[in-house]
Formats: C-alpha cells, sequence, structure tokens
C-alpha cells in the first residue's frame, strides 16, 4: 500500500512539474491565437459564422494535432525514454542500420530534413519569449491607453532578466513553475465559463460540422486564417520534446485533465465575447476580465509568459547538447546548474545568442501582433517532418504495414502542410526570420558534420593499426620513462597521431599508455556496468573505450574512476594526457566548396578545446598541433 501511495506521490508530481515545463508555450496561446484572427493582418469579420468556425477549427486542431498525433501515437516512440526531434531520427535512421541500394537516398534525405527541423527550434526559441511576454504585457493596454509606450521597455526589462537568471539554473524556480500554472489554468478556466455564460450558443462550435461549413464557404478567401489557427498548437512540439524529463504518462495526465479543458473553455468564453460584442476583437483575452483584475491578470499572464519562455530556452539548451554529442554542432561550454540533475544546463554561448535575438525582435517588431506574423511557419515545418520521421520510426520499431503508418501520418501531415500554406503567406510579414535562421543554422551543422567526416577521413589515413605500431616498439625498443600516458583516440584500433608526433620528436614512451577512445551512442543514455570497457595490450599498453548517450556530457575523469574500480589505477600527479589540435587547411579536393571549408576552419578554432570539454585536468595535458588539408 505504501508503495502504491509513494507512486501516486510521484506521478502526481510529475504532472504538477509537466504542467510547469512542457505546457508554457501552448498554455499561453490564449493570449494571441482569436485576437489574431479577427484583428491581425488577415483579420476576419466579427460574425457568428466564422466565430462559430474559427473556434471549431481550434478545438479540432487541438484534438488532431496534439492529442491524437502526439500523445496517442508520436509519444510511443520513445528513445529509451526520451523523445524530441533528434532522437526520433536516430530512431527511425540509426547509422549502423543501413538500407538497401536502391532505397539509400532515403535516409539521406530524412536525416537532411530531421537537422533542418532541429535548426528551424532554434528560430521557435527566439520568437517564443518575445512574442509570449510582449502579449503578456500589452494587458496593460487595455487598463489604460496611456500605459502602451511603455509596453515595450517592460518587455525588454523581463526578457533581459530572464536570461539574465539562466545561469543560476531552473531548479530554485522549477519548483513553482507548477503551481503558478495550476494557477493560470484555473484562471483562463473561470474567464473561459464567464465569457461561456453570457452566450452558450457558443458551445455549438464544438461540432466539427462548423469548421467544415466555415472552410467550405470561405474556400481560399479564410485560407490565410488557418496562419493564426496554428497558434493555438504552436506549443505541440515540446510534448515530445520534453518527454524524458517527466515520463509519457504524468504529460497525458496534465493535458487531459487541466490543459486541454482549460484551453477549450478559454477560447470558447472569448469567442462567447465576440459574439456578445464584436468590437472587444482587439483582445479578447484581456476583455474577458473585470476591470479590477486586469492588473493581477497582467501579472500572472507575464509570470506563465516567463515560465513558457523558460521552457523554450532550457530546450534549446538541451538541442544543442545533443547535437554537440551526434557531431552536428561543434564543442561548446556547457555547466551544469544542479548536482542532482543532470538535464539542467547552462550554455552561456547559446543564451547570449538568444538574448540578443529576442530583445531585437521585441525592439524590431514591437508588438506581440506583427511578431505572430512571424510565428508559426518554423514550427509547421518541424511538425511535418516529426511526422515523416515517425512514419520511418514506427514501420522500424513496430513492424507497422505501410498502409497503417498511412492511415496516421497521412492526415497528420495533410493538416500540416495546409497550416504552412497558410503560414507561408507570413513570409513577407516576417516569417522570413525563423527561415532564415533556420536555413543559416542548418548549413552550420551541415557543414560541422561533414568536416568532422572529412577530417576522420584523413586522419585515419594517417594513422597505422595499434598492434602494428605495438609490435614496431617491440622492434625498436625506444626509451620508457616512469608515469601513465593517456591518448584521446578517435579510431580505437588504431594509434593516435599525438602518440605517433610525439615519438617522432621526443624519442620517448611512458612505462604505461593507454589509448583512451570516447563513443557517443545513439541512445540517449548508457548503463553504468556498459560504460567501459578495458582491454590490456602487450608491452604496456592498455585501450579503454567509453561509451556515453547523446544526452549525456563525457566525462574523462569519471571515466578514469570506473577503470580503478576496474583494476586499472591512475594517480594523478603521474598521469599525463596527450592530444592532437588540428589546424584545417581548406584545399580544392573533392569534398565541400572552399567556402564550405573556409567555414569548417572558422568553427574548428573556435570551438571549445577538448580540454574543457572532456573536463581534463588543464595542468596534466600536452597538445600536440598538426595541419590537416580537407
Amino acid at each position: 500500500m505504501q508503495t502504491n501511495d509513494s507512486g501516486g506521490w510521484r506521478l502526481a508530481g510529475l504532472t504538477l512539474a509537466a504542467l510547469g515545463v512542457v505546457y508554457g508555450d501552448i498554455g499561453t496561446s490564449p493570449l494571441y491565437a482569436l485576437r489574431e484572427c479577427f484583428d491581425g493582418v488577415h483579420a476576419l469579420p466579427v460574425t457568428p459564422g466564422s466565430v462559430l468556425g474559427v473556434l471549431s477549427l481550434f478545438v479540432w486542431s487541438l484534438l488532431l494535432i496534439v492529442s491524437i498525433k502526439y500523445i496517442m501515437f508520436v509519444m510511443r516512440a520513445d528513445n529509451k525514454g526520451e523523445g524530441g526531434i533528434l532522437a526520433l531520427l536516430s530512431l527511425a535512421f540509426p547509422e549502423k542500420r543501413g538500407m538497401d541500394d536502391g532505397k539509400a537516398w532515403i535516409p539521406k534525405v530524412m536525416v537532411a530534413l530531421g537537422l533542418f527541423g532541429a535548426a528551424l527550434l532554434y528560430g521557435d526559441g527566439m520568437i517564443t519569449p518575445a512574442v509570449s511576454v510582449l502579449g503578456a504585457v500589452e494587458g496593460l493596454n487595455v487598463l489604460t491607453p496611456k500605459l502602451k509606450d511603455a509596453v515595450v521597455p517592460i518587455t525588454l526589462v523581463i526578457l533581459t532578466g530572464l536570461f539574465m537568471a539562466q545561469r543560476a539554473g531552473t531548479g530554485a524556480v522549477g519548483r513553482v513553475f507548477g503551481p503558478i500554472m495550476i494557477v493560470w489554468f484555473a484562471v483562463i478556466s473561470v474567464l473561459g465559463v464567464r465569457g461561456i455564460l453570457r452566450e452558450p450558443a457558443v458551445l455549438s462550435a464544438l461540432n466539427p460540422w462548423h469548421a467544415v461549413q466555415f472552410l467550405a464557404e470561405g474556400r481560399w478567401k479564410v485560407f490565410p486564417i488557418l496562419g493564426s489557427v496554428f497558434l493555438v498548437v504552436t506549443g505541440g512540439e515540446a510534448l515530445y520534446a520534453d518527454m524524458g524529463h517527466f515520463g509519457r504518462r504524468p504529460i497525458r495526465m496534465a493535458w487531459f485533465s487541466m490543459v486541454l479543458p482549460a484551453l477549450i473553455l478559454n477560447y470558447l468564453g472569448q469567442g462567447a465575447l465576440l459574439l456578445h460584442d464584436p468590437g472587444l476583437a482587439q483582445n479578447p483575452f484581456y476583455n474577458l476580465a473585470p476591470k479590477w483584475a486586469l492588473i493581477p491578470l497582467v501579472a500572472l499572464a507575464t509570470a506563465a509568459a516567463v515560465i513558457a519562455s523558460q521552457a523554450l530556452i532550457s530546450g534549446a539548451f538541451s538541442l544543442t547538447m545533443q547535437g554537440i554529442q551526434l557531431g552536428y554542432i561543434p564543442r561548446l561550454a556547457i555547466e551544469h546548474t544542479s548536482e542532482r540533475e543532470r538535464g539542467q544546463i547552462y550554455l552561456p554561448q547559446v543564451n547570449m545568442a538568444l538574448a540578443i535575438a529576442c530583445l531585437g525582435l521585441v525592439l524590431e517588431f514591437r508588438s506581440s501582433s506583427n511578431l505572430a506574423a512571424a510565428y508559426g511557419i518554423a514550427v509547421t515545418l518541424t511538425m511535418g517532418i516529426t511526422t515523416l520521421l515517425f512514419h520511418f520510426a514506427a514501420r522500424r520499431l513496430w513492424n507497422w504495414p505501410w498502409w497503417l503508418s498511412a492511415i496516421v501520418c497521412i492526415p497528420a501531415f495533410v493538416i500540416e502542410m495546409a497550416f504552412f500554406g497558410a503560414n507561408a503567406l507570413k513570409i513577407a510579414h516576417g516569417g522570413w526570420f525563423p527561415l532564415v535562421v533556420g536555413v543559416a543554422l542548418f548549413t552550420l551543422m551541415a557543414t560541422w558534420k561533414r568536416g568532422r567526416q572529412l577530417l576522420w577521413q584523413r586522419v585515419r589515413s594517417s594513422s597505422i593499426p595499434a598492434d602494428k605500431f605495438i609490435e614496431s616498439i617491440e622492434r625498436r625498443q625506444p626509451s620508457r620513462v616512469d608515469g601513465t600516458a593517456v591518448y584521446m583516440a578517435g579510431n580505437s584500433d588504431g594509434t593516435p597521431l599525438a602518440l605517433l608526433h610525439n615519438l617522432k620528436h621526443n624519442k620517448v614512451l611512458h612505462r604505461r599508455i593507454v589509448f583512451l577512445t570516447i563513443h557517443v551512442d545513439e541512445d540517449p543514455r548508457v548503463a553504468a556496468e556498459e560504460r567501459v570497457e578495458i582491454e590490456k595490450l602487450p608491452h604496456g599498453f592498455w585501450r579503454v573505450r567509453a561509451r556515453f548517450g547523446f544526452f549525456e556530457d563525457p566525462d574523462v575523469p569519471s571515466v578514469l574512476a570506473i577503470c580503478a574500480q576496474k583494476g586499472l589505477e591512475f594517480k594523478e600527479t603521474e598521469t599525463t594526457f596527450f592530444l592532437s589540435r588540428e589546424t584545417i587547411i581548406p584545399a580544392r579536393e573533392a569534398g565541400m566548396a572552399l567556402w564550405r571549408e573556409h567555414l569548417f576552419a572558422v568553427m574548428a578554432r573556435n570551438a571549445q578545446s577538448a580540454t574543457a570539454f572532456f573536463r581534463l585536468p588543464a595542468n596534466r595535458v600536452v597538445e600536440l598541433g598538426m595541419q590537416v588539408e580537407i
């Protein structure tokens, strides 16, 4: 009985935490979604038919895209509990699994699309904090027009504080996220019911026939409005991306027990308000509240928007760490802000880039309506790519026949592409921004991945097998000095170039030499008992292979500690780490375009040093430089 009670409390705690982290983005969509349909770039006339049609599209978009696609199906495709587009990509097309030559182009195209989808998420991470906080602070305009000029400065101050607070970590703040979001969803539910009671006829919008009739009668005239309708599901991707932090069940419970009912009630309440008074379309969310509640509601909405922003910022940090481990992003400084929670990390360069972009967007667009015109196009593409990847993952993981996968994926993909088509009309109004960000980051990530492959090929061709090197040592008998030398080896079977250079120039070897290879798996985490493999070689040589998941950060000291437990001990004062530092020389050879080779060289020069990335003791590291043409 105690076990059940304990499990129940744990589930309740995870569900509460999921409310605070996972649902911040989608939970703040009521601030601007309906307003953009009737007061945005492609505003509709406020008539009963258009209001009920748009509301019906809202409700059924939430049900079809979020409830059915993500909650029921996509979240089943977990990579050992972890989710997100890169995790799904590794499930659908693991590198160790080949395909026949006739279909060799399929994984290449899908990997490129998955990488592009990940790049697009950064654009979303830049826009979400700006549009959410702006939308919340704009409630001051409803209180009094005199505060209109204060909206942008207040937003800039809040966002600046948010990004400055990232270094401290989200642990302490995270404990209050859940309760605040419970209050938020409870309040927007009450406001929704308050609006519905004015015009109970709005409940007929639950009938999907209103959506069908609205689209059929309006045809191409109402097609652009789908770009605003999509705003109600823009946080759907976060459900899958954050699955590893909370688990599938808590996220589902939070959605069906609180988030979905609250969103539907509030949207219906706003629609009822417009049916009652069409002149309130400029800000139907805040007009739902009585005057005396506006200031507390603005404060609560701002807190919810900050929470939504925090979730996107933390997601960008996690996505970057995954990209680094999988070889798509250069090494960057990663700081762990919690001793207990490995997922709580801080990346200074990423935080600075997001902060500059966010503040710049606020200064450029100056209102949530203008920003909403730029919002959505990146998310629609990412969702469509997720649907395609899920098709391949379902067929590989569960052996689904193509027709079953098609039944699930084709309707979702058609809906998402319709949303994308409508959002494409926003390109001229700011939708170009996330696309430019996505293309730029995709170019950087693809260039880094390809450059590393070319570098690996050049280095490997210059290396010799370890067994042959050890045989040559037996014949040559070079001088040996006391101590242990640890050589970082990218190729677990070859001889590290740093060792070859050291022997060539210094003519000596340490008595004990360890080849240490760090391998990043396509699994998110590696079990502790599978972390380290040790192999004793002749003449004082050892080979150590360490495995880490792409959700983990390689830590050489922890590897050495495990080695000590298995009998291979290292004394810190007698151990020296040898690394090779390659200087990239672009060359006109088959590989990449020359401009990409120069770009790769710049990225390589600015990547974090291997010493810091692998947490090596800086005073025990020797780096040997070499030039490599690619």
